[in-house]
């Protein structure tokens, strides 16, 4: 319990610092994209870019909401011009979702204004220190993946 509180504690801390970082950001950068902005809306363009062209229901998925709420969200940013949204040309049941063109040269830049935060850390404790950081972190990945993969297999009425 103790390695939990500790792990959830600095991994709020973490994530407060990045926000931190990207209101900073987003304050110093009026005439941007992403100057009005939120962060949920930042993450799934993030995210969406990160695929290439993905379904409204997997970019649900992947955002870990509902697809109405996908869809809302998805919606605003097709109105701003920052994301495309087109029924799939192979299957004309699917939505596909990709970044409007000349958007995806503007979010390179805000990535790498973000993973700057990253970068400082990592120069901050050390090589060492962060590849002990980046193998932890891959071992929960492997956790969590797995128990994504559970959790779609309950959803489909599978046993454990």
């Amino acid at each position: 319990m103790e390695y939990a509180r500790y792990i959830f504690g600095v991994g709020k801390k973490l994530r407060r610092h990045v926000f931190t970082r990207m209101a900073r950001l987003r304050a110093d950068c009026s005439d941007c994209v992403i100057h009005d902005l939120s962060v949920a809306q930042l993450d799934l363009l993030m995210s969406v870019r990160g695929q290439g062209e993905v379904s409204l229901s997997g970019l649900a998925a992947l955002l870990g909401v509902s697809p109405p709420s996908a869809s809302v969200m998805v919606e605003k940013l097709v109105e701003r011009g920052l994301l495309i949204r087109e029924r799939s040309t192979t299957d004309r049941r699917k939505v596909m979702i990709r970044v409007s063109p000349g958007e995806s040269e503007r979010l390179d830049r805000i990535e790498q204004q973000v993973l700057a935060t990253f970068v400082e850390l990592v120069e901050e404790v050390g090589m060492e220190t962060a590849a002990r950081w980046a193998e932890v972190l891959r071992q929960v990945e492997q956790v969590l993946r797995r128990c994504e993969e559970g959790e779609r297999g309950r959803q489909k009425g599978e046993q454990p």
